[in-house]
Order: structure tokens, then C-alpha cells, then sequence
């Protein structure tokens, strides 16, 4: 071995043992390895990074359905939650997250999503002593007889033929307009009736009537009134559009 060699050989080894030093000096963080997307499993980013978008952070105030809805978390239960976020809702605003439908997340993630928000907002609130009504409908709804619960139980906010009202608190919007429709599945006005919206003041299944008509809906009842506001969908919903204005053409 030559001088030059030895002197080289011999500043890269002080040059490995200054580096080596500097990164164990006292009081130098450490710096943890980045955990690859699939190994993230807390809840707080899960639900950032997923749903906050459409759901709202907290799960509130935001144009999809509320999910700090202690009422609604309730009536899906953890089953409904972890299939719903694993497989999305067909031709719904909703997609898929989990990876056997396309997704990027994996199965325990998508148990960590459903399991936190049954922990972070399903423990108050929950209706205590009451039967809740099921997720699903268990039969056929009738929309005539829809139409009838819905003026009994929903005209006084919505209108009697659902296109809207003026209250005090500002103009309701038309529940049965076909645009509106079309972006929401049966199952979405289903649980939107029966969890009802705490943030914009709409009250659950059990209604906010007084007097001698102060009971909750049935089961019937909410299914019969999905199938009415359902029957309002057309096949080209948003048409026709409105004509061009003539100071355009």
C-alpha cells in the first residue's frame, strides 16, 4: 500500500466514525423510518386521508351524510360500516376503499375506519330504551302510501309535495328533485330519515310531532316514503338543460 492509498484510506475511515458520531451525538433526534401507506393503522389519518373530503373533519358539516351521528352509527352498526367503506354503494358519489374492489386500503384498515367511528362518535347520544328501526328495508314500499307519511310526518319542513319550504331558519331545497336523487341511493334516504341530520336541526325517525300525532315512524312508514321520493327519479336527470341566451349565441 502506497502513501496516497494509506492517506486516503485512512481520511474515509475518520470520515465514517465523524459521520457515524455526529448522527449518535447527545441530543440529536432520532429519526423514525416512514411507514409505508399500507401500515398506517390510526384512525385520525385513516379518516383524513379517506373521508374527511366527503364527510367532513369530525364527520360533520360537509355535503355527504354526517357520520358523528350517534343515531345513525347506531342503526348501521360495525358490519354495515366496514362493508359500506370496504365496497362503496353503486352508482352513488360513495367509491370503494378496500383493494378487492379496486381500493388502496387493506382489510385492517378498513375495520380501524369503521371501528373508530363507532368509538370517537357512537358512545353518546345513542337512543337509550328504544327499538331502533333496521338498516335495510325488510320489504317492498308503497309510494302512494309514501306520499301520505310524508305529509304527515315531513311537510311541515320539506313542503307537502317535497319541493321545499320557507321557514325561519331559511329555504328548505327540494328533496325531490331529480338532480338531488340521483346523486343518493334508496339505502341513503332510508338512513337520512331514520338518523335524521342533528347539524341542520332535522329530527330522527321519532319525528319532532307534538299533540295527538306525536309518535315515531314505522319501519313501513320510512320504507313506503323512500319508495315515494325514489319514484321522482327520471332517466336524464338536470334535463333539459336551459336555453342558450340569445346575447351568447
Amino acid at each position: 500500500m502506497n502513501v496516497r492509498t494509506l492517506t486516503f484510506a485512512l481520511f474515509t475511515g475518520s470520515l465514517g466514525l465523524a459521520i457515524a458520531g455526529c448522527s449518535n451525538a447527545p441530543g440529536k433526534p432520532k429519526l423514525e423510518a416512514a411507514s409505508r401507506p399500507d401500515e398506517v393503522l390510526d384512525f385520525p389519518t385513516l379518516y383524513k386521508q379517506n373521508c374527511a373530503g366527503c364527510h367532513g373533519e369530525g364527520g360533520r358539516h360537509s355535503a355527504a351524510i354526517s357520520l358523528a351521528n350517534p343515531v345513525y352509527l347506531a342503526t348501521a352498526g360495525f358490519d354495515n360500516l366496514q362493508r359500506i367503506t370496504a365496497a362503496g354503494v353503486f352508482d352513488t358519489l360513495m367509491p370503494p376503499f378496500g383493494r378487492k374492489a379496486g381500493g388502496s386500503l387493506t382489510d385492517a384498515q378498513i375495520a380501524v375506519l369503521a371501528r373508530g367511528m363507532i368509538n370517537a362518535w357512537g358512545r353518546s347520544g345513542t337512543p337509550a330504551g328504544v327499538t331502533l328501526l333496521p338498516y335495510a328495508s325488510q320489504g317492498k314500499g308503497n309510494p302512494a302510501q309514501g306520499q301520505r307519511a310524508f305529509a304527515t310526518f315531513c311537510a311541515s319542513c320539506h313542503g307537502s309535495d317535497g319541493t321545499g319550504t320557507k321557514l325561519k331558519t331559511g329555504q328548505q331545497a327540494s328533496i325531490v328533485d331529480p338532480a338531488y336523487l340521483a346523486l343518493v341511493s334508496d339505502q341513503g334516504l332510508r338512513s337520512m330519515i331514520i338518523a335524521g341530520d342533528p347539524d341542520l336541526g332535522m329530527p330522527d325517525w321519532r319525528s319532532d310531532l307534538t299533540g295527538a300525532n306525536a309518535r315515531p315512524m314505522t319501519d313501513q312508514e320510512v320504507t313506503d316514503i323512500v319508495a315515494w321520493m325514489a319514484s321522482n327519479r327520471t332517466s336524464n336527470p338536470g334535463q333539459p338543460y336551459p336555453q342558450q341566451p340569445q346575447s351568447l349565441k
